[in-house]
């Protein structure tokens, strides 16, 4: 069976490369994202987002007619779910907006559609999502009332890299978790239209496990290099020049420090596991402590730089210029989200009494939680009038900084770029 349109709800940072990736194979695509303003934009052939290539591809799906934006779901044959799962107060699961999604698209179901989720999400999601749509639509057999149903329902996480999404949407393996095989393999049917990489099934419990275990695996490894730094502060050793030392040793592989740990997936999927494994996930909750500390530490460091330069120019601390650089939760790109740069510099902005700069070339105007407390400026007017810099993103323009305009100035590298 054949799919003549396909629906992407949510088309934030997965589902718009998701639904251009559909759209650019020459099938069908309706978009549905609550915010006009997004709609209106893709509808344009533009993005509202930053994503290599990503315009080009919009652009071009938009302009041949593949690809258009909704406000509401309109009647497909095969709705991908791409919306935000955070976490509630005390670390808990906010399915909110599945569920919204799952309502938004019950009223145009049909016999014959497939339904899934991609939202990174805790175990039982999917089978929620199925009890979900089938309380709205009781016309209709869904798998968890039947193996032989009239709507499929599978799960299939995104596992890409922001930065190069559209590379490795295509090119990297899906694991596919059906709520029956059949399920499994008409969702495999829907991503071969694009996927260059495996399509590999299992059911949807181990699916969603999965991605959860995928980002468990690198926050817990981001903690032990965020710990080391810590620790190598403390016993005054440059701990870059550490962990290169000990990575090569052959079977040593330490990542590279942070500010904390940032984005949408490895700040948040960890505490699924904790929330539902309280007793279990010992090691898991740990390493996102440690993560979740980091930034704290960062402020501390920015704290004895002021004190130092205080001491040392007998200037006032209103006096004081700090340069940040970087908002984004990674290098060379604008997401923001769970960013622990944006904690530092929030952190550094409520503090100190003097005037906070912030370079980060990748947005035009600073979030809502920072407006009026900083100044967005640009690398050459931050080194020319800061007297404390903080590195916290590595973007590509911040490694080509002349050493000679750092060599006098106070600094705090969470990066090691700066040497």
């Amino acid at each position: 069976m054949s799919f003549g349109t396909i629906s992407v709800v949510g088309l934030g940072y997965i589902g718009l490369p998701t639904a251009a990736v559909f759209a650019s194979e020459k099938q069908k695509v309706i978009g549905v994202d609550v915010n006009p303003r997004t709609v209106d934009t893709i509808n344009r052939g533009h993005i509202h987002i930053i994503e290599p290539d990503l315009d080009q591809v919009v652009a071009r799906a938009v302009r041949e007619g593949y690809l258009r934006a909704a406000l509401t779901p309109e009647p497909a044959d095969a709705f991908l779910i791409a919306v935000p799962t955070p976490f509630a107060e005390g670390h808990q699961p906010d399915l909110r907006y599945v569920r919204s999604a799952a309502e938004s698209i019950a009223g145009v179901l049909k016999k014959g559609d497939l339904v899934i989720l991609e939202s990174t999400s805790p175990v039982g999601t999917t089978g929620q999502l199925a009890g979900w749509l089938a309380a709205l639509r009781p016309d209709l057999v869904f798998p968890s009332q039947s193996g032989s149903p009239d709507v499929h329902v599978a799960y299939c996480p995104e596992r890409v890299l922001p930065g190069k999404i559209m590379t490795e949407l295509v090119n990297n393996d899906r694991v596919v978790g059906g709520m029956t095989e059949r399920c499994a393999e008409r969702a495999c049917e829907l991503y071969r239209l694009f996927l260059k990489g495996e399509c590999v099934t299992t059911d949807d419990r181990t699916a969603e496990m999965c991605k959860l275990t995928e980002n468990s695996f690198r926050d817990v490894n981001i903690a032990f290099a965020n710990e080391l730094s810590m620790i190598c502060d403390e016993q005054q050793i440059n701990v870059w020049q550490l962990i290169a030392l000990a990575n090569r040793h052959p079977r040593v592989n330490i990542l590279q420090p942070g500010p904390g740990v940032g984005g949408h997936c490895i700040a948040v999927d960890p505490w699924f596991i904790v929330a539902q494994n309280p007793q279990q996930a010992r090691l898991i909750r740990t390493a996102r402590e440690v993560n979740d500390s980091k930034p704290q530490w960062v402020l501390n460091q920015v704290k004895q730089q002021l004190a130092d330069c205080l001491n040392a120019t007998g200037k006032r601390a209103a006096d004081i210029r700090i340069a940040c650089f970087g908002l984004a939760f990674k290098a060379n790109i604008d997401d923001l989200r769970e960013s622990p740069a944006l904690d530092v510099v929030g952190m550094i902005s409520d503090w100190h009494q003097g005037e906070v700069l912030v370079v980060e070339p990748h947005i035009d105007t600073v979030p809502a939680a920072l407006a009026g407390k900083v100044t967005l400026t640009d690398s050459t007017n931050a080194l020319q009038h800061a007297d404390i810099l903080v590195m916290l993103v590595d973007h590509q323009q911040f490694l080509h900084i002349d050493p000679t305009l750092l060599a006098d100035r106070r600094r705090v590298d969470t990066r090691g770029i700066w040497g």
